[in-house]
């Protein structure tokens, strides 16, 4: 296999991924983005392959010993990838994608060390005995330094999303303590000292010290950050897994590589951008812990009972009967239900009734960017019966009534007053709808911690119970 068509092939499958992209950007072409990515890492893979056959014939070295470790590390992480796929539920992707983000860090920090180690191997041409060009061991500091704080900062994001933990590091709440950003400052300059102290002199002990730091910097930047901005923080990883990824590949002088990670690490910048817009946040105020910090935790811990109207699901369907538009704010706690079906099936019977039912999507409804759009594409719901937030505020001033399945800071009105941890944040209008009917589990602080004033007021009925239940039921009431 010649250079020029390995550069053909490589891309080919660049073009692929730039499809794949574009297809991901909306459901209804999300299936066909799916298979242009299988088909571009396909083709990478394989001309990968070949070209470690050409390298290895050229050095006069084994192909059969080089390739078969290539090949078992694909039937092992290919089969514990397809494993994962098929048992993971949709309410835990957030957690695989923090777990994927974690591993791709790592894998740059080992092909970083192991380029350090033997250069001849990964073709960084230089002389026999110097040192490595100094553009090479600045890359490899650098792809290095950034996996390795995108595999502790995935860590902690997993832990945070996940919330077994025993842990407080693990939980959700923002942990902070007196001069964090000092010490977050101190280590990167210290990191960054040492990775140029390594690139002037390549010195092992500098690029394992600046290593030991970056790792810990990537926990230290992630604790504080609150869980109302995890879906910020899954988007900001996934940056920086593209980028850690792309600064290795231009060690290896591997085009694939750089054109694959740039076009990750600027698609999740540009998702990052994107979430903290749609929350009214300073993407850097995020990624420094500037939000989510005493405030919310004092909101969580001073809260007080206080009385709410309560109803059944019988009573809920009675109202969404006599209503002639209905909008439908899906949350966390529909995916934890695993709801999609029975709110489905809710919505085809109160259209049979007449009624006009619209679904309401907030950009970080759910623990990562579009949890709500594949759990309702995942049941099949229509299309043009799903709109984003700036489509349907406009409406909820006219629906009859606004129905709430586990969601909670997404529609919270504290976000318009002045002092609020949120305040700020768009949210889904829903306290405008003439009647809110609100199912949740119990009375429970939303992922921010806070009170909800709407789930107090006047026209607002709350539903207790399992989502998938109090669904169900309501859809036999209906009938």
């Amino acid at each position: 296999m010649s250079m020029n068509l390995v550069t053909l092939l490589y891309l080919v499958a660049s073009v692929c991924f730039i499809q794949a992209l574009k297809g991901l950007s909306h459901p209804t072409t999300s299936i066909r983005g799916n298979l242009f990515g299988m088909i571009g890492m396909t083709i990478a893979v394989l001309t990968t392959a070949a070209l470690i056959v050409k390298l290895s014939e050229t050095a006069g070295l084994s192909t059969v010993g080089g390739l078969g470790y290539v090949l078992a590390a694909l039937v092992v992480g290919g089969g514990a990838g397809a494993l994962m796929a098929q048992r993971v539920e949709m309410t835990k992707m957030p957690e695989l994608v923090a777990f994927m983000h974690s591993m791709i860090g790592l894998a740059a920090v080992f092909i970083a060390v192991a380029a350090v180690a033997e250069p001849y191997a990964f073709q960084i041409v230089h002389t026999k005995g110097e040192l490595i060009p100094t553009g090479n061991r600045l890359e490899l500091f650098l792809g290095a330094a950034i996996g390795a704080i995108t595999f502790s900062g995935s860590v902690i994001a997993f832990g945070k999303l996940s919330g077994k933990y025993k842990f407080r590091l693990f939980q959700g709440a923002p942990v902070q303590f007196a001069g964090q950003h000092m010490l977050n400052l101190v280590l990167g300059l210290a990191t960054v000292g040492l990775g140029l102290a390594f690139m002037v002199t390549e010195n092992w002990t500098a690029f394992f010290a600046m290593l030991a730091l970056a790792f810990v910097m990537g926990v230290l930047i992630i604790i504080p950050i609150g869980g109302a901005d995890m879906p910020v923080v899954v988007s900001m990883l996934n940056s920086y897994s593209g980028w850690a990824a792309a600064g290795i590949g231009f060690s290896l002088n591997n085009a694939m590589l750089i054109i694959a990670g740039s076009l990750v690490g600027s698609s999740g910048a540009i998702l990052s951008y994107i979430m903290c817009k749609a929350m009214n946040r300073s993407f850097f105020n995020v990624i420094l812990g500037g939000f989510g910090g005493e405030a919310t935790t004092a909101a969580a811990g001073g809260q007080v009972q206080r009385n709410v109207k309560s109803g059944s699901a019988d009573d809920a369907a009675f109202v969404l009967s006599n209503a002639e538009t209905v909008v439908i704010v899906p949350g966390y706690g529909l995916a934890v239900a695993r709801a999609q079906h029975a709110v489905k099936e809710l919505a085809a019977k109160l259209t049979e009734k007449g009624v006009t039912v619209k679904y309401a999507i907030h950009p970080v409804a759910g623990r990562m960017p579009g949890h709500m759009n594949v759990l309702l594409a995942e049941a099949e719901v229509p299309y043009d019966q799903v709109f984003e937030m700036e489509d349907i505020n406009g409406e909820f001033g006219q629906a009859d009534v606004a129905i709430i399945l586990g969601a909670n800071d997404v529609v919270n009105p504290a976000a318009h007053v002045k002092g609020s941890p949120i305040y700020g944040m768009p949210i889904l209008e829903a306290y405008k709808a003439k009647t809110v009917i609100v199912n949740k589990r119990s009375m429970a602080a939303g992922y921010a911690g806070l009170d909800n004033e709407l789930f107090y007021l006047d026209k607002t009925m709350m539903v207790f119970g399992d989502a998938k239940k109090v669904v169900e039921d309501m859809v036999k009431a209906v009938e």
